[in-house]
């Protein structure tokens, strides 16, 4: 089996994130390009085994295999059998190198694929769309991209245990302040639900969430109050007591402090 997409792109090429092309060959040539190529991409393999030459080092590329190619990073490949299917997406877009620095894919990556379902998924789904809807499948296409690249970033992550602790460590956290944000929480009280001390938890909010445990907890009350504010007819008074905040002056200042305007602007403006 083989096919190649290449999207005809127009007003696409202004949106930050576009799929520029992909493809699947289960049967891959033997692919040299001493320049690389000129955009980043995505790789990854299901069936069979191949070669990859980068840097003047071989790597045994296996099935279920993922590869991360920068831009203009020389390399070549080949394969090992007579079936190794080689799937590759190559995106485009404006806000394409800082997403892939947000990801730490600045680099060479080449890992194992834990679970291969969604991201299988995904690339179909970006294929079928481009041959089903000839006026707007590129445009969807962008957005299975989108969700293409983060899963590709989650099964990274899988690689590393330590990653896979952090995320069960703070998903327990924020599962207790989202059944409790309209109550007292402390830092004490997510530690012991938790079982890390107060400084692992809080680098562990910093560097995944890119803030603080007692941060998290009042933008996780604010985001109930916007529902509240919109949704009922409930006063600003009614409403800060209701979400856990002390007194209803403190909520409106916190309010202003992360939303830019206060709650009764907030409203009005909805």
């Amino acid at each position: 089996m083989f096919f190649s997409d290449y999207p005809i792109i127009g007003l696409e090429k202004d949106l930050p994130l576009y799929l520029l092309n992909m493809g699947l060959q289960h049967c891959q040539d033997h692919i040299i390009r001493k320049e690389g190529y000129p955009s980043p991409q995505f790789l990854y393999c299901t069936k069979g085994s191949g070669t990859l030459l980068l840097d003047g080092k071989s790597y045994d590329i296996p099935a279920y295999t993922g590869i991360f190619l920068p831009a203009n990073y020389p390399h070549e490949y080949y394969a090992n059998e007579e079936i190794w299917d080689i799937h590759w997406v190559v995106p485009e877009g404006f806000a394409l190198f800082s997403l892939l620095e947000h990801f730490n894919l600045t680099k060479l990556t080449i890992f194992k694929l834990v679970d291969i379902s969604k991201l299988n998924n995904l690339f179909h789904a970006m294929h079928e769309i481009l041959h089903t809807d000839s006026l707007y499948g590129n445009y969807s296409a962008s957005g299975y991209l989108y969700e293409f690249i983060i899963e590709f970033n989650r099964l990274i992550s899988q690689k590393n245990n330590i990653h896979i602790a952090s995320n069960a460590v703070l998903m327990k956290s924020i599962s207790y302040i989202d059944a409790h944000y309209n109550e007292t929480i402390t830092l004490d009280d997510l530690c012991t639900i938790s079982h890390v001390t107060k400084q692992h938890l809080c680098l562990l909010f910093r560097t995944t969430l890119h803030t603080r445990p007692m941060e998290y907890i009042a933008q996780r009350r604010l985001q109930s109050a916007k529902e509240l504010l919109i949704g009922t007819s409930k006063t600003v008074d009614e409403i800060a007591e209701q979400i856990g905040f002390c007194t209803t002056s403190y909520f409106c200042k916190i309010f202003k402090k992360y939303v830019g305007m206060t709650p009764s602007q907030f409203r009005n403006e909805r």
